[in-house]
């Protein structure tokens, strides 16, 4: 069994950077996707960035994506990260790791193993 634990998420000022982790214990999970997604209050989750076992790496074309978000990982550390630059109030919301071998599935938000998820809440 795999679990996933995100950290990192907490309180920032508009226009701030946190970088969230996600680790991967239980298995190795070499051929997976590790990715991202979030949930803010009343909205639906949205899909961020994912990252493959080799490297490779996609990343939502949404706007809110563009230019400020980045995932990248560690595979000997079973890692992934999330970077987030010049964070606005509308990115405050959930962000939850999840992982699967395909990465439709994943941008689908339906990864078959996901974290409990990282508060992330921008002040104005």
């Amino acid at each position: 069994q795999v679990q996933l634990v995100e950290s990192g998420g907490g309180l920032v000022q508009s226009g701030g950077s946190l970088r969230l982790s996600c680790a991967a214990s239980g298995r190795s999970l070499s051929s997976y996707w590790m990715g991202w997604f979030r949930q803010a209050p009343g909205k639906e989750r949205e899909f961020i960035a994912a990252r493959y076992w080799n490297g490779y790496t996609t990343t939502n074309d949404a706007d809110f994506v563009k230019g400020r978000f980045a995932v990248s990982g560690d595979n000997a550390k079973n890692t992934v990260y999330l970077q987030m630059n010049s964070l606005k109030p509308e990115d405050t919301a959930v962000y939850y790791c999840s992982a699967d071998r395909l990465i439709t599935t994943l941008q689908a938000l339906r990864g078959e193993y996901r974290g409990q998820g990282t508060q992330v809440t921008v002040s104005s």
